[in-house]
């Protein structure tokens, strides 16, 4: 639950949006200043003005980049979709879309696991109502693509039943985690039912 090794979440993977015209640079700036101050004071104690103030820019640039205060917390969920895809579409031979996504999962949950700061974010996530509402819906974002990725790699014209099904279990699992402890029966428990319905109706070959 990475953003290159600065970040993560148990329940929301932070995820950076693709940049546009503007500096991408400065938008990672606002976006790491608004993620110390969250972390330093707590989400609901720092308002959007202080954050262009200390990131040096003014308001109208921030939201500029963040059309809300929730999105300066998860600005790459652009990059997390990629990578997410990617791990789909480059699995090794003979490993089922299910395992993929159980181990891409897993560790996701390893890296908040041993590393404080990712730990810390986690936690900010945790405790703040509204961030665990927009993580929730920045997975479902996801899961149009996920489904088409997954019915492109078996060879299906568009995305049938099974890989819907797929592709929206898997990502209510990550919003479902509410402590990195439980987080590693939490996957295997409900990938063990992704699993078994993925093999009773996907198509031979893509099981």
């Amino acid at each position: 639950m990475a953003r290159r090794g600065r970040r993560t979440g148990g329940s929301p993977i932070p995820a950076r949006r693709p940049t546009g015209p503007a500096n991408p640079r400065g938008r990672e700036l606002i976006a790491d200043t608004a993620l110390r101050l969250f972390l330093e004071r707590g989400y609901d104690d720092v308002g959007v003005r202080e954050v262009a103030q200390e990131a040096d820019v003014a308001t109208a640039t921030l939201f500029a980049h963040f059309p809300s205060k929730e999105a300066l917390v998860f600005d790459q969920d652009g990059e997390q979709e990629q990578l997410l895809l990617d791990a789909v579409r480059n699995r090794p031979d003979g490993v089922s879309v299910p395992q993929t996504l159980r181990g891409w999962f897993h560790q996701m949950v390893e890296a908040a696991r041993n590393e404080p700061k990712l730990s810390r974010f986690h936690q900010l996530i945790e405790d703040t109502p509204a961030l665990r509402e927009y993580s929730a819906g920045m997975w479902r974002r996801h899961e149009n693509a996920l489904a088409e990725i997954i019915a492109t790699d078996i060879g299906l014209p568009a995305p049938d039943t099974a890989c819907r099904l797929v592709a929206r279990t898997a990502l209510e699992i990550i919003p479902s985690i509410r402590s990195l402890d439980d987080a590693a029966q939490i996957i295997d428990v409900s990938f063990a039912f992704i699993e078994a319905g993925w093999a009773a109706t996907a198509a031979p070959a893509t099981a």
